[in-house]
């Protein structure tokens, strides 16, 4: 049996999204439903990940989004579990359940059925909230990955989540 449980590239994200963490002292969360904690699995694969690994919410149902990290049901009811506003709202809460600096969360489409013309099978919402900053500073991202199959979407949203988890670059806040 192989050393990681995940493949590898997902463990060689992770393993960066750790170290440069560790490295900037910050602490991440993640809100994850259409990945159902396969980026908190990936942070896990990293021995010492809790240094800066504070907590995994996998709210696949919008009830556990609700209860656990506080989106408001008029969000869910206005515009659907897989928006923009209930990413937003999810990676919100859990900054703020978790008390960490940073939370990334992720929700979609995996398929194979769920999909349609406005949402296809594919689409991923993500939001990166951080602590103490403008709420409308929080980054919100669509993705289209098409149909690659349940385990082929899953895989691309965690690879995605945890770029999102990386702290920022010298050039990035040039």
């Amino acid at each position: 049996m192989s050393e990681h449980l995940l493949p590898e590239d997902i463990v060689a994200l992770a393993r960066r999204v750790v170290d440069e963490n560790r490295a900037a002292g910050r602490t991440i969360a993640v809100a994850e439903s259409c990945t159902g904690g396969l980026v908190s699995a990936a942070l896990t694969e990293i021995p010492g990940s809790s240094d800066v690994f504070v907590a995994g919410f996998v709210t696949y149902a919008d009830e556990a989004k609700i209860a656990l990290l506080g989106v408001a049901q008029d969000v869910i009811a206005t515009f659907g579990a897989v928006s923009l506003a209930t990413a937003w709202s999810m990676a919100h809460g859990a900054v703020a359940k978790a008390n960490a600096d940073v939370a990334v969360a992720i929700t979609g489409i995996a398929g194979p059925g769920g999909g349609s013309d406005r949402k296809p099978v594919g689409t991923v919402i993500y939001a990166r909230a951080l602590a103490g900053d403008d709420p409308e500073k929080a980054l919100t991202d669509e993705r289209r990955f098409g149909d690659l199959g349940r385990g082929g979407i899953r895989h691309q949203a965690a690879l995605c989540a945890l770029e999102l988890l990386l702290p920022p670059t010298a050039a990035d806040l040039a």
